[in-house]
């Protein structure tokens, strides 16, 4: 059984929360290097998940050197995602970056390039496609259930989540604060669902309101005003070319009891579907209106709640047989940079308060 030897660059939260536990999961997969500017952080990470003779590294520069590595695991702060990607397919590697994919859509575009002019393989860290409820939607609108879906809603609220590690409040490393951490994610499996990527304009605002709160309630303590620099919400509207429409809603803090991250709402021709209480699809039959609850475990035996996959281990599982058996990646490269530039937009168009269009 083929091995893939994987390195990753960026031993933080993102790396030891997601990647490396999903990672360890994979029988085709070697841990084989570990980099971080915080170079103990990456002797942690390579003596929790890393192989007996796995090799630490605080310039990824020189990670990239060692030609036995097949795998690149981009993990690191927005505004480094793009030249470490860029330099990881350049030296002969595939590259799973992190989303946002940059934190410029330019940035994005580079990295598209890049994947084009090396043939390596590129895939955006956006997990949420692979819950059970997104790859069941995903399905209903493959088939066609729901008819042509002409207007959603992109839902990322928190109502006081704010997270205070990090570089998160630092806008000069993010770019931003939850439209492009969290409202990313949402954005990503609306356009997905939808299985459209082509924005006509774009309307945005941005808010800097609770952030300047002292000893606020939050979910992992008060944050520092004078270090939260980014958005505490934003908000767009987008058009696309077909005149398909989208509202997207993004918050870290927010005076408001409807709260959901990751999820979307799609409202077609044929029918409905949204994530708000569980996956609901709902449409029209015989003259009657009607809403379905979909049960996605597989419980039904006592003492028993099925078997499942985490979105983690899925995406996991799935990058590494695309690149073992040379098929797409579920998230591709040109996918995630529409959304870069949609968030993009949405920046641009609060600041100036003008719409932005596309060509």
């Amino acid at each position: 059984m083929k091995k893939l030897k994987v390195a990753i660059i960026g031993c933080g939260g993102i790396a030891n929360g997601k990647h490396l536990p999903s990672l360890k999961k994979v029988e085709q997969v070697e841990l084989v290097a570990f980099c971080d500017v915080e170079v103990e952080k990456a002797q942690v990470a390579a003596d929790g998940y890393g192989t007996s003779n796995a090799t630490v590294y605080e310039d990824y520069k020189e990670l990239l050197k060692d030609t036995t590595i097949d795998v690149v695991h981009v993990c690191t702060p927005n505004s480094s995602h793009a030249e470490i990607s860029i330099a990881a397919m350049k030296a002969g590697k595939d590259v799973m970056c992190e989303k946002p994919m940059a934190k410029t859509s330019e940035e994005a575009k580079q990295m598209v390039a890049a994947a084009e002019e090396t043939g390596r393989k590129l895939s955006i860290g956006y997990q949420n496609r692979f819950r059970q409820d997104s790859q069941h939607l995903r399905k209903v609108c493959q088939r066609g259930d729901l008819g042509e879906v002409y207007f959603a809603k992109a839902h990322a609220i928190r109502r006081r989540a704010v997270p205070t590690w990090g570089v998160f409040l630092d806008e000069e490393k993010q770019g931003g604060g939850p439209l492009i951490d969290i409202g990313t994610h949402a954005l990503d499996l609306t356009l997905w669902m939808m299985d459209n990527y082509k924005p006509k304009s774009v309307m945005g605002s941005t808010f800097h309101k609770l952030g300047e709160h002292k000893d606020a309630a939050n979910a992992w303590g008060p944050w520092d005003p004078e270090k939260f620099t980014v958005e505490d919400s934003a908000f767009g509207f987008i058009t696309m070319e077909n005149g398909a429409t989208i509202i997207l809603e993004s918050s870290w803090a927010i005076n408001s009891l409807e709260v959901d991250e990751a999820k979307c709402s799609l409202s077609g021709t044929e029918g409905g579907a949204d994530m708000k209480d569980g996956l609901r699809i709902n449409g029209e039959e015989f003259g009657k209106l009607y809403t379905t609850n979909v049960e996605l475990d597989n419980s039904g035996v006592a003492f028993y709640d099925g078997e499942s996959e985490s979105d983690a281990d899925l995406e996991a599982r799935l990058w590494i047989e695309s690149l073992l058996h040379d098929t797409e990646p579920t998230v591709k490269p040109n996918e995630a940079l529409v959304v870069t530039q949609i968030l993009e937009a949405i920046y641009e168009s609060a600041k100036t308060g003008k719409a932005v269009y596309f060509d």
